[in-house]
């Protein structure tokens, strides 16, 4: 574990080697913004509303315990933009697509395009990892801020109608609790995990042998190796981001 832990840091340093030098393929990028990006939009629109809601429910019955249900809104709120919202969707985008980087790329291993762009004098690294690592960088936050807003529209239509809470108490403490730091928090996450998930991906595509069963094992591995990370990663960051934040 050590040493793919290592392995995987190496191939991270080669990617900042060969994102700056020409030439730069801007139609990979784009091509791999749709996928990571555009693609994942459904996904994500349908994880976060019922997150929201079902966040809310629970939240709900227990603060009504309290008495201090006017609070629900507020702290759903604060707990989408500083963890759920960023970990749901480093998770969400571990499993799609950082499972098809690895699949696509050890492909590509096993039928030998790699070696065939090798022999063109193009780095397989330049044309294969840097487009996609770059677009997940890019991807996953926005799809985290879009999993934030639709996860507070769902707690909102959850608790003004099935839970009857009064419209103007529901994000009426927002701005005494939820400061603008809180939102960078979990933007910050969401840069720093799509920037794992797609490193590890491509890493373990290019590492794919043995035909087809490699190229499941590599898939299992990114999936596996991604979500772990962006778990792991958030407590770090998390203690972090609160000392600096």
């Amino acid at each position: 574990m050590v040493d793919g832990l290592g392995m995987i840091t190496l191939f991270g340093a080669r990617f900042f080697y060969w994102m700056v030098r020409r030439p730069f393929r801007f139609h990979l990028l784009m091509e791999q913004l749709y996928f990571i990006g555009n693609k994942s939009i459904l996904i994500i629109l349908l994880t976060g509303i019922f997150t929201g809601m079902v966040f809310c429910t629970q939240t709900y019955f227990g603060f009504k315990l309290i008495n201090v249900d006017s609070l629900v809104g507020s702290i759903v709120a604060i707990s989408l933009a500083k963890e759920l919202a960023p970990v749901l969707t480093g998770l969400i985008v571990a499993g799609r697509a950082g499972s098809a980087m690895a699949a696509q790329i050890g492909s590509m291993k096993v039928t030998e395009q790699i070696d065939a762009l090798e022999v063109m004098g193009i780095n397989s690294i330049q044309y294969l990892a840097v487009p996609r690592i770059i677009a997940s960088t890019l991807a996953v936050p926005m799809l985290s801020v879009l999993f934030l807003f639709i996860g507070n529209l769902g707690a909102y239509l959850v608790g003004t109608t099935t839970l009857s809470i009064d419209e103007a108490m529901f994000y009426s403490k927002l701005s005494e609790f939820m400061m603008i730091e809180d939102v960078a928090q979990g933007v910050i996450k969401a840069f720093v995990f799509g920037f794992v998930i797609s490193v590890i991906g491509t890493y373990f595509g290019f590492q794919v042998e043995k035909g087809a069963v490699g190229v499941g094992r590599g898939t299992n591995l990114a999936v596996i190796w991604g979500m772990v990370s962006v778990l792991i990663l958030d407590y770090f960051l998390t203690t972090f981001l609160v000392k600096i934040l």
